[in-house]
């Protein structure tokens, strides 16, 4: 059954439960599982969504608990997964050699909702998952495959395909964005048809 399908049936919308959120902290991170200190220890198996301004939101399920901790198996895409192994290189890097800095003029960060869509010049749609952002530009993972020089808009936001990488491609925004107002002009909850 699909979830069209299930949406038009008769059933209840039901929160079980109150959810509580947290602060926690990262103690070690891989590309596929993270332990993390936390005030509040969760039990073997319980899903957890978590935040971290370097990596984004994550989907989580604890395997192991720890005195004031836990270990997170990582829910993510193959894309997501490179791009993590990536950051994490540079990470280890920057540790080891403080001179070690970032190059980009404009510091990216990963929004909270990572889902959105882009828009052609012909007004077809399609979803993409963003990697970073930055007031310049973005980093987006899709099944459309655009080619270098393609503008486009992602959510609200215009620019033009400047690069590609293994996992997706780069969009320089037309024009240079506030940091205050992109993640609501960039995130876009409507989904193409």
């Amino acid at each position: 059954m699909s979830v069209e399908e299930f949406l038009r049936q008769r059933a209840v919308d039901v929160a079980v439960g109150k959810l509580r959120s947290f602060a926690c902290r990262t103690k070690r991170v891989s590309p596929f599982r993270m332990i993390v200190d936390v005030p509040v220890v969760g039990k073997v198996g319980e899903r957890v969504t978590s935040y971290f301004q370097d990596f984004g939101e994550f989907q989580c399920t604890i395997s192991a608990t720890l005195k004031a901790g836990f270990l997170m198996e990582l829910d993510m895409t193959r894309a997501r997964r490179a791009w993590m192994s990536e950051k994490l290189t540079w990470l280890e890097k920057k540790q080891k050699d403080a001179s070690v800095r970032e190059l980009r003029r404009d510091a990216r960060f990963v929004p909270q909702v990572s889902h959105t869509v882009l828009t052609l010049a012909d007004g077809s749609t399609h979803s993409c998952f963003i990697i970073d952002v930055s007031t310049a530009g973005v980093a987006v993972s899709s099944e459309y495959d655009p080619p270098v020089g393609t503008p486009l808009a992602v959510g609200a936001c215009v620019g033009r395909v400047i690069r590609k990488f293994a996992h997706g491609f780069a969009v320089k925004f037309a024009e240079k964005q506030s940091r205050d107002d992109l993640v609501r002009l960039i995130v876009r909850s409507s989904q193409p048809a």
